[in-house]
Formats: C-alpha cells, structure tokens, sequence
C-alpha cells in the first residue's frame, strides 16, 4: 500500500488515490447514474477521501449526483471542486468569471447542489484573464473566514500566478495533467510548489485513458476531438504504448495500474485522481497501490514512453490557450 498522499499547507493526510467524477456526466459519453453512485460508494468503503468534480461537470449534473451518494458520509470525504467555466445550455464552452461576486454566487450554488454546508478545496478551475488572481484568491479567503470553505486550491496555473496567489492566502495544492506522457510541469512548475509546500492533485494520469488502451467510442466523447487521439497522432501514440503494455505484462498487471503507479512513486505530495466510471475501472486503479517500482523500473517505463515522442497537444488549440501551466 502506496503511503498517503500529504498536502503541507493544510496539514491534510489524504488515501493516496482520489476519485476524478468528470466523466460521469457526459464527457466521454453515456454513463450510468446507478453505476456512477455505486463507484462512489465503492470508492468510500475502500477509503478513498478526495472526491474531485467541477460545477460546471454536466451544468451541475456532476455535483447534484455527488450529493445523493455522499448522503449519510460526509464525514468520509473531502470534497475538491473547481469552478468558473461558464457553459451554454447547447453544452458550449463561454468562456471563465472569477470576480469576486461570481466566486461567492458559484459556491453557493455548489453548496445546494451537493447539500454541504463547506468546500474542503474550492479552486478556480482556469485563470480568468479579466481578473487579477489577488482578488480571486482573496474572495475565497473570506469564504474561508466565513467557514464555508476549508482550504484554498488552484488548478493549471503557471508559477507567478501560484506565487501570487500564495502570497494572499496559503494554496493547498495545484490540481494539473500530470502522467508518463505530459510531464511539463516537472521543469518549472514543481520546484515552486515543493519550495512553497504545495501538494499537487493529478490528474490525466492515464492521458485520458490512452495509457490504459481507452479509445473513443461515443460522438459525445469529447477526446475525439483532441489531438493526441486524432489522425497520425493517435496511430503513434498508439504505437508507443506497446513497450508499456509488454512491461506491465511481464509484472503481471495492466497497463493502467503501471502507469497510475509511475505517478505514485514521484512524490508523497502528488495524489492521482484517476476518472473511473464504473466500479471495475475504480478496482483496477485502486490495484496500482500495490504496484512498487524501484527506480530502475521508473527509469525503464520512461524510456519505454518518452514522453517528448508523445503526438499533438493535451487539448485543442482553444483549450491550450486557456493553461496558464503553459505560458
């Protein structure tokens, strides 16, 4: 068993795994709300604690089904929720609001949805270029004062908007890609949060399912219009990938348990929330616990997927200019 995940800051110990719930609201298609309930539950009684969701998952879908299966175990969870994305009723993307008011007006909405009375890590979900994030950070300070907040998250920020935000009110952790193909955040990005005590909440840890040999398989599923599952690029990220399922099946696990215990072994303040839709995804991930990797083994997986051989962006060309993680 991996040891639990620590965030500094907030002196929190977390279950090394967390629950990313994205996907069971329609991004990657149809999932079923009975199943989706019962992986939360299921993640509960094996002591998962982070439950991840953003408001804006399914216009508030995500949230409303979160509360019903967190209902009498509220206790048993932190919830981390991101916010900020505004969406059209078609389902477009409108763009980002993170003024002051808006902050307080989100939180709101996303105590009633999920029937809390607080937020255990409230985060804007991008950097809203209209608005410093001084005064984002600091509306979420008052919450936090006002006890409908515990602690402050940010999530695909760059370095001088962490210390920035840092300097207003202490960050818990920095929610960002993190996996054996997207390791940016390795270079600029981590030094700051280890010199300032920030934990990190990863996720895209299988590159949304590439990893585990997850392809899109629905027209709602929104990875089929991103790049690295697109044309020649997927034909060569598919193409990577066949030296670390060889690895994974001469260890005697998947690929995907492979790949979520590579991020386990960088650090113990580095906590994977894997998307799992179902009850058996969520028993496959949980199974990377077990996984141990010497260092030869980390070194061989990252030579098996050298990440600066991965084809196309992690988003599309609108989303890319969104990350502040990559200016």
């Amino acid at each position: 068993m991996s040891p639990n995940r620590r965030f500094p800051n907030a002196n929190l110990s977390l279950f090394p795994l967390g629950l990313g719930c994205m996907g069971m609201s329609g991004m990657y298609g149809h999932a079923d709300e009975a199943e989706s309930i019962a992986t939360i539950h299921q993640a509960i009684d094996q002591g998962v604690t982070l439950i991840d969701t953003g408001d804006f998952y399914g216009m508030g879908h995500n949230e409303l089904l979160i509360g019903r299966a967190i209902e009498g175990r509220r206790d048993k969870v932190q919830l981390s929720v991101k916010f900020g994305a505004l969406r059209g009723p078609d389902g477009a993307w409108l763009g980002f609001d993170s003024r002051p008011v808006a902050v307080k007006n989100f939180l709101a909405y996303t105590l009633n949805r999920l029937k809390v009375d607080y937020i255990d890590i409230y985060r804007p979900a991008r950097l809203d270029p209209k608005v410093p994030i001084e005064d984002t950070i600091g509306a979420i300070a008052k919450l936090v004062q006002a006890g409908y907040v515990r602690h402050i998250g940010l999530s695909e920020m760059g370095v001088d908007t962490i210390r920035r935000a840092h300097t207003v009110h202490p960050i818990t952790d920095l929610q960002i890609e993190y996996s054996l193909m997207t390791r940016s955040p390795e270079v600029k990005i981590f030094p700051v949060l280890r010199e300032l005590g920030i934990g990190v909440t990863a996720y895209g840890v299988l590159s949304r399912g590439l990893l585990g040999g997850s392809v899109p398989s629905h027209p709602k599923d929104y990875r089929g219009h991103l790049p690295r599952f697109s044309g020649d690029n997927f034909a060569k990220n598919t193409k990577l990938l066949e030296a670390l399922r060889a690895i994974a099946a001469d260890k005697g696990v998947t690929a995907t348990q492979l790949a979520i215990a590579w991020v386990l072994a960088q650090s113990d303040t580095i906590l994977p929330i894997p998307g799992c839709r179902t009850r058996a995804q969520l028993t496959e991930a949980l199974g990377a616990l077990s996984v141990d990797l010497s260092p030869g083994d980390l070194a061989e997986l990252e030579a098996a997927v050298p990440h600066t051989e991965v084809a196309g962006t992690r988003y599309d060309s609108m989303g890319m200019r969104a990350l502040d993680s990559e200016r």
